[in-house]
């Protein structure tokens, strides 16, 4: 499961969220669309999966992962395909909403979600594999942008709708609910050598858990999905638009910028590998506090780059603060909250760090389009992201509910 969940990861970053810049730039010129307008998709996509992303959160608590998956890979598939025959920006926007269902149904949060219930000891190494998918992806970039000047944007779009269906369906299909359903135990351990851990069907009925009620009722939760939001506006806002600001302000053609992406992707893929190996065995907030600063000062020298040797600076700390980051901020939450509801917390969580990825794109584009650049836009986000350190700092594991009150 893991490793099919690496892969589903690698085809919606590497065909669409990683990718998405490229076809922003190109869109922006052929068809003369303002960047705000651009960036209005991008920003529905994060609202849809906002509104879904708690129902969906309770569906896969109740019901499990794999139907989800399997029909955000069709879903996804479609909504590239169709992104392929578009001549208004009013279908780009149809398109957008369909790729963002998709990618809401099938990518990280009910793939992690899905990876939760079987690994506790082991559980940032075995989100770090999804992790470790979508920086990979980001390899892919350089490929996408050489097919897309070969042969066009369009058929660019229809080849990747093809291969998300006929690949990522078939891995959904490898994701089971629980391991007790399938006698087995959580990280394949055997029963008297499992820790006692919250939702752990080998520990001690009194196993610490919380309902969703129970932890949207602590300071860890709030300050968790703030914090998490402060990160996504930097994400979300070089994935839309790094490759305009280098396109534009550095004078980089789509194909460098794209290999510029390539690279922020390696630090990336370096990040999830510290995270594979040293993830369960360091204080993870203050790993996420860390990886916040190495974001804001990534995006600030990207702002202000002069040289070479700044972008590059940008694309190995962003990468890397990236791939790091990502798959601790969700064992986070595991190891505060439990296994029992955690679809729904992450939905919820979802739901309140979707502000900072509607937010991210939307100042990035609205200040580049008043201020003919992007300094400003950027420089706001890196002031923020730094800001998101102290918020992870400050999200000590909250007190366990009371035994009565577990839900």
């Amino acid at each position: 499961m893991a490793w099919a969940a690496c892969a589903i990861q690698f085809l919606i970053a590497a065909l669409l969220t990683q990718s998405f810049g490229a076809y922003v730039a190109l869109l922006s010129e052929e068809r003369g669309w303002s960047k705000t307008a651009l960036s209005g998709a991008a920003a529905l996509q994060s609202v849809e999966g906002a509104i879904i992303g708690p129902v969906l959160g309770w569906l896969m608590d109740r019901y499990g992962a794999q139907a989800m998956i399997r029909l955000g890979m069709l879903v996804l598939g479609v909504g590239l395909m169709a992104l392929g025959q578009i001549d208004s920006l009013g279908g780009f926007y149809v398109c957008a909403v369909l790729m963002g269902v998709g990618a809401s149904l099938g990518g990280y949060f009910p793939l992690s979600v899905a990876l939760i219930q079987w690994f506790e000891r082991y559980r940032a190494r075995s989100l770090s594999m999804v992790g470790l998918g979508l920086a990979v992806g980001g390899l892919a970039v350089p490929v996408v942008a050489w097919s897309m000047q070969h042969y066009g944007w369009r058929a660019t779009a229809v080849a990747s709708g093809l291969l998300v269906v006929a690949i990522g369906v078939p891995l959904a299909n490898v994701f089971k609910r629980r391991p007790q359903d399938y006698g087995q135990t959580v990280d394949g351990l055997a029963p008297d050598s499992m820790p006692a851990g919250p939702g752990d069907s080998a520990a001690p009925a009194t196993a610490p858990e919380f309902s969703a009620r129970e932890a949207i009722r602590t300071p860890a939760f709030w300050l968790l999905a703030l914090g998490h939001g402060l990160a996504l506006l930097a994400v979300t806002a070089v994935n839309v638009h790094a490759i305009s600001h280098m396109k534009e302000g550095l004078g980089y053609t789509v194909q460098q910028a794209a290999l510029v992406i390539m690279l922020m992707t390696g630090g990336q893929v370096a990040g999830v590998l510290v995270g594979l190996g040293l993830g369960d065995r360091f204080p993870k907030r203050q790993i996420a506090a860390l990886c916040m600063l190495a974001h804001a000062l990534g995006l600030l020298l990207l702002t202000y780059a002069s040289s070479t040797a700044e972008v590059l600076g940008f694309a190995l700390l962003h990468g890397f603060a990236w791939g790091l980051r990502g798959p601790i901020m969700q064992a986070i939450r595991a190891d505060y909250f439990g296994r029992n509801a955690i679809g729904v917390i992450l939905g919820l969580s979802a739901a309140i760090a979707a502000l900072g990825q509607v937010a991210g794109p939307m100042v990035a584009g609205i200040l580049a389009d008043l201020s003919g650049n992007y300094r400003t836009g950027f420089t706001v986000l890196a002031l923020l992201a730094a800001a998101g350190s102290v918020m992870f700092l400050l999200a000590r594991p909250p007190a366990l509910p009371e035994p009565g009150r577990q839900g």
